[in-house]
């Protein structure tokens, strides 16, 4: 059984600038009033709210039974989630950083993501994990990684990430009413941009990617904190004369495909972007894909614009890590446009 999600907000209701740390606050806030069987833990989320206060308010409005904090120790987080969700509960976990998630990766990879499999369908596990994910906010080590490789490369989860705020309160909604465990991605650089917003929202279905601009010539794939540098390459590319689709995926896994694929095939060439180092990167899988089913009606190889094959670098060299827009341009330049 599903927890309920919020239906839209009503015509005429007032939108007010929100960010993504607020709208992900209410989406929790949301999903503990309409649910009694969700709870919220993990580092800090308590009293503190949250290092990125997206929890704040909660513990007290809710009470430290549903929402609390957690010892240091990601795998008892993720181990308790486990069986909290095999007798009827919905714990939204939080990972406080990034790289603070690898911890956990036994109890994610071998049990949450494997309980359904291995129990046939009896046992489903409506778990979210969040993960703060990604740079552009200046962490030191162990803050600032990209680790969405190695989830989606874990069959049994579904791996999201937003880029706006109203996805954000959309895609936790849907996430947290999943019976069927969730990591997701929340960028981290796109926590305080606001976007006018009237609370509940709902957007396109969780697991489906959106176009959000249309072009001729070629499709940039992109998501959580890239979707903004691919739209800002997308700009200077139209003053070149070069006219730029800009796709968010906002599900890595699963890809929707049909989205992607008709993009495509329209352009006939295709770019992706992410944060993460490029070898066995999540844009290695992108490519393949998008060359085996899409392969005559490609006019040059897909590329990837990506962090360096580096472990993700001090924050006074971050600048040169991340990809921008002109090393976006740059890529594109590499290909015979007369082909």
């Amino acid at each position: 059984m599903s927890a309920h999600i919020d239906a839209p907000a009503e015509p005429g209701v007032a939108a007010t600038p929100t960010s993504m740390q607020a709208a992900l606050n209410a989406a929790l806030r949301d999903a503990l009033t309409e649910d009694p069987s969700v709870v919220v833990y993990g580092e800090d989320v308590g009293p503190l709210g949250g290092v990125f206060r997206v929890t704040d308010g909660l513990a007290g409005e809710f009470g430290q039974e549903r929402v609390w904090d957690s010892p240091l120790a990601e795998a008892g987080i993720v181990g308790t989630a486990i069986g909290m969700a095999m007798y009827g509960m919905r714990p939204v976990v939080e990972m406080q950083f990034d790289a603070f998630s690898y911890p956990a990766f036994q109890q994610v990879v071998s049990h949450l993501a494997k309980m359904r499999n291995r129990t046939k369908g009896a046992v489903s596990m409506p778990v979210v994990v969040r993960i703060p994910y990604a740079g552009g906010v200046g962490g030191v080590e162990h803050h600032s990684d990209s680790s969405e490789a190695y989830w989606t490369h874990t069959p049994g989860l579904t791996v999201v990430t937003p880029s706006t705020p109203s996805d954000a309160y959309s895609m936790l909604r849907e996430a947290i009413a999943s019976d069927d465990p969730v990591i997701f991605l929340e960028p981290k650089s796109r926590y305080w941009p606001k976007e006018e917003l009237a609370l509940p929202v709902r957007t396109e279905p969780m697991c489906t990617a959106r176009v959000v601009r249309e072009g001729a010539d070629v499709t940039l794939l992109a998501y959580g904190a890239t979707v903004k540098t691919a739209l800002e390459a997308a700009e200077l590319g139209g003053q070149e004369g070069l006219d730029v689709e800009v796709i968010d995926l906002r599900s890595l896994s699963p890809f929707d495909d049909e989205t992607v694929d008709k993009s495509v095939r329209k352009t006939s060439r295709a770019a992706v972007v992410h944060e993460a180092s490029k070898f066995v990167g999540y844009g290695a899988e992108v490519a393949a894909r998008v060359t085996e089913r899409n392969f005559y009606y490609l006019a040059a190889p897909v590329l990837r614009v990506t962090g360096f094959d580096i472990p993700y670098p001090s924050p006074k060299l971050e600048e040169f890590h991340l990809p921008t827009a002109e090393r976006i341009l740059d890529a594109l330049d590499t290909w015979d446009w007369e082909a």
